[in-house]
């Protein structure tokens, strides 16, 4: 795994690379540096962890957000001496939270969380038909699925829609779990994609997809198991 540490604190980086052992760690001082191997030299990371307080010129929440913009499944956990930023975290999907000093015991959950994740992504493929050709698309690059009669579109997160032929009522008892799930007569949604829920609509990739009275109240549940079990905080966190 290849992971990423910002903190212009060398003896916190240090503490945290000492418990990553068997991994490839790159530790950046600054938020400057980062950004300019992610966005000019095109590095990804599988996770990135940011100290909140970096430096004055930008914050990690800020850095967080950069990164979005490029990466928009990378995992980032926030490292903090505060719990003062957990809304702006959930805001931008962290997998983590964690405060100073972070224990070993917190960084190994962590790594095997996004192990577990990475391992589910790649091995998980939709498979599709469209005049005569097939293919897959990994679970973790679908947003939702909607359906009109016989034909299925697939809504990624690279902005592309693949067709498919298929019913939506045959495609829900093959993927829906606990990843996908059924929102309304005309629409699968891939719950770990949601980025909020209000009234009656997820918002999922910037679009409103519907959900039905049917399936409001598990769908409701789902989203907020997911939200809290993406941060995960630690005991001293209240």
């Amino acid at each position: 795994m290849r992971i990423a540490i910002c903190d212009d604190c060398v003896e916190d980086a240090l503490s945290l690379k000492k418990y990553l052992d068997g991994q490839e760690v790159v530790i950046y001082t600054d938020a400057e540096s980062l950004l300019a191997d992610v966005e000019k030299e095109k590095k990804q990371y599988d996770l990135y962890l940011l100290d909140i307080f970096i430096e004055e010129s930008m914050s990690g929440i800020e850095l967080a957000e950069r990164l979005r913009k490029t990466q928009e499944e990378t995992a980032i956990c926030f490292i903090s001496t505060s719990n003062e930023f957990y809304r702006e975290a959930y805001d931008l999907y962290a997998v983590q939270y964690l405060i100073k000093p972070v224990q070993e015991e917190s960084i190994k959950k962590l790594l095997h969380k996004i192990q577990q994740t990475i391992a589910r992504d790649n091995e998980r493929k939709l498979i599709y038909s469209w005049w005569g050709k097939s293919g897959t698309i990994p679970y973790g690059k679908i947003c939702y699925i909607s359906s009109s009669g016989h034909t299925l579109s697939i809504y990624c997160t690279d902005g592309k829609i693949q067709e498919s032929r298929g019913k939506l009522n045959d495609l829900e008892h093959q993927v829906c779990g606990d990843i996908f799930m059924r929102c309304h007569q005309s629409f699968i949604v891939n719950m770990r994609q949601v980025e909020g829920l209000s009234g009656m609509e997820l918002t999922v990739a910037g679009e409103r997809v519907p959900v039905s009275r049917r399936y409001y109240a598990e769908v409701k549940k789902r989203y907020w198991e997911i939200l809290f079990e993406e941060v995960d905080w630690q005991d001293d966190n209240t």
